[in-house]
């Protein structure tokens, strides 16, 4: 296990690199696990990385932001959508807490991306099942930000 403090674009982020195979690694980021597959396996140089997806486990959002009005939603394990970061960020505003009743394009949040304010929509109907992230919290691209049921 190898534990990294990384600066990018101007956010810390915490890094661990729990498991690595030939393939895949385990790492961690501000709190969130992912997996992490290489485009060609592990040589002594290091690999070239082609997908980045949170696994199961994770239960804290890493860090993510968005540019201009943005609707991202994917499919969520719980039966509901999950609102998901399109691109790194901070965290600057919730306007939506667990509970509320959202309409679609209602906006949910406020991310800060490259110095610019990106508002995250609705992505659907319904009412914000869990809000997966904080005020203040860096937040990676394709990090669940809330789900909506």
């Amino acid at each position: 296990m190898k534990e990294y403090k990384l600066k990018i674009n101007g956010n810390n982020y915490n890094v661990v690199v729990d498991e690595v195979g030939e393939t895949e690694a385990t790492v961690e980021v501000n709190g969130t696990q992912f997996k992490v597959e290489y485009e060609q396996p592990v040589t002594k140089s290091a690999p070239k990385v082609t997908v980045i997806q949170p696994t199961a486990s994770a239960s804290h959002a890493a860090p993510v932001a968005a540019a201009a009005p943005v609707k991202a939603a994917a499919p969520a394990s719980t039966g509901g959508e999950t609102v998901s970061s399109p691109l790194p960020g901070i965290v600057l505003e919730l306007k939506a807490k667990e509970g509320d009743v959202v309409k679609r394009g209602q906006v949910l949040m406020v991310l800060e991306a490259m110095k610019m304010e990106n508002n995250i929509e609705a992505p659907c109907d319904g009412t914000v099942a869990a809000v997966k992230v904080n005020k203040g919290d860096s937040v990676l691209e394709g990090a669940p930000l809330y789900v909506i049921k």
